[in-house]
């Protein structure tokens, strides 16, 4: 439940009443009345009207800002990723996880030469 003067973000238009999505506006009560699908009253000062809006069309600006530096911090990990070629970062990144090493794999960093490579390929295809 939203506390009486914070600044909510409008995000939806469930009831189709032209409210401005996307503006800044207030709560300035609450709407008790248990037969009404409303659950606040808010002030966009903007368009300078009050509007009755459910709780789903209304989120605290805080929040929505917060989303959206996890985001744009996400991207710039990825995009650095991809610049320095850093595949266990990127794989970090969009699986929120370090792919799982399985037991007796190898993780090499050297280059192999080529006969090197093609017996481990026939060890494991032997396995």
């Amino acid at each position: 439940m939203l506390l009486i003067g914070e600044k909510i973000v409008i995000v939806d238009d469930a009831f189709e009443q032209n409210l401005p999505i996307g503006e800044y506006g207030y709560i300035i009560a609450y709407d008790r009345n248990p037969d009404n699908a409303f659950d606040y009253v808010i002030r966009v000062p903007k368009v300078n009207r009050n509007f009755f809006v459910p709780n789903d069309d209304v989120e605290l600006e805080e929040r929505l800002l917060q989303e959206e530096v996890e985001r744009t911090t996400q991207e710039a990990l990825i995009d650095y990723a991809l610049a320095t070629y850093n595949e266990e970062l990127f794989h970090h990144v969009m699986n929120g996880e370090p792919e799982p090493v399985e037991e007796g794999e190898m993780i090499s960093t050297e280059a192999l030469s080529q006969a090197e490579f093609i017996k481990q390929v026939n060890l494991r295809a032997w396995i």
